[in-house]
């Protein structure tokens, strides 16, 4: 055995490591413009803010569901196109903006045992969220 040329020998070293190195950036190459590709990145910039509230039910059925702002960001023109108490019937009452806490809107006529949403659009109306839900009664 020749232990002296086995140490030396260092031809497979260098093409290997080159491969490694070409695949690595290959993938984060294409991460990247998949990235700017399928416009994932357009969509971060539009998150809903985060915010509590609460609902109120008077009546016995139908009811007049209440939505108070509880706590949290504050709606408005710059993060909001729009925020809107709607039920599944597809009733809705929007919210003027800009909405704070304290803020409170009111739905009539809301069937019982009927889901009750405030949903937030994006200031490009491109996208919305459900912010807080509820159901009336049954």
């Amino acid at each position: 055995m020749k232990l002296k040329h086995l140490l030396t020998d260092d031809r497979a070293v260098s093409p290997v490591i080159g491969v490694i190195l070409m695949v690595a950036i290959t993938v984060i190459l294409a991460a990247v413009i998949g990235t700017f590709v399928l416009g994932l990145g357009n969509q971060v910039q539009d998150t809903a803010p985060q915010a509590t509230f609460s609902f109120d039910y008077e009546g016995s059925g139908p009811y007049n569901v209440t939505a108070t702002h509880d706590g949290g960001d504050t709606f408005d023109s710059d993060n909001s196109d729009a925020l809107n108490l709607t039920d599944a019937d597809g009733n809705t009452v929007g919210y003027s903006l800009p909405v704070s806490s304290g803020t409170a809107e009111t739905l009539n006529g809301v069937s019982s045992a009927t889901d009750v949403r405030v949903i937030w659009t994006s200031p490009t109306g491109e996208n919305s969220a459900t912010i807080a839900r509820s159901s009336t009664p049954s």
